[in-house]
C-alpha cells in the first residue's frame, strides 16, 4: 500500500481505474503508419524500377560499343567487316555477358563496309521506353530520342 501512497500525489503519473497500465498503439495509429508506408512504397517502387531499367540500358550500350570496337579492329586487320554473320561472329550475344539476359544482341547488315549491331530488350526490360538500341559502323545510334543514348 505504501507504493500506491507514494505515487498518489505525483503529477504526470497516470492511474488507471482498472489497475492496469495502458500500453501499445491504437488501431488507428497502426493504420496511419500502414497508410504512410503504402504511399511511400507506391512512389518509390516505380522510381526504383526506372533506375534499374536505365542501368541495364547503360550496360547494353556499353556492350554495343565494345562489340563495335571489336568489329573495327577486325576491319583494320582484314579491311572488311565480313560478308555475312558467319564470316565474323561476335563473342557474346546478350547483355550482360553472363547471367540473365536483359538484352539480346545481334549483328546484321554486315558487309565489307557496313555493320549494324542491335540490342533488343528481353524480359522485364521489354517495358523500357527506348526499345531496340542500334549502333552501326558510322557510329549512328538509334533511337535518337533524348535519354536513350
Amino acid at each position: 500500500m505504501q507504493a500506491f501512497e507514494a505515487t498518489k500525489n505525483c503529477p504526470g503519473v497516470r492511474r488507471n481505474s482498472h489497475a492496469r497500465a495502458i500500453r501499445g498503439f491504437t488501431l488507428i495509429e497502426l493504420m496511419v503508419v500502414v497508410a504512410v508506408v503504402a504511399i511511400l512504397a507506391s512512389i518509390a517502387l516505380p522510381s526504383y524500377q526506372d533506375s534499374v531499367r536505365k542501368s541495364r540500358r547503360g550496360q547494353a550500350k556499353a556492350d554495343l560499343v565494345e562489340l563495335a570496337q571489336l568489329l573495327e579492329r577486325e576491319h583494320t586487320v582484314r579491311n572488311s567487316y565480313g560478308n555475312d554473320t558467319t564470316d565474323y561472329d561476335i563473342p557474346f550475344n546478350q547483355s550482360p555477358k553472363t547471367g540473365t539476359a536483359h538484352y539480346t544482341i545481334a549483328l546484321s547488315n554486315q558487309s565489307a563496309n557496313t555493320f549494324t549491331l542491335t540490342a533488343t530488350p528481353a524480359g522485364s526490360q521489354a517495358n523500357d521506353t527506348c526499345g531496340n538500341l542500334t549502333l552501326n559502323q558510322a557510329g549512328a545510334k538509334t533511337p535518337a530520342t533524348g535519354g536513350c543514348w
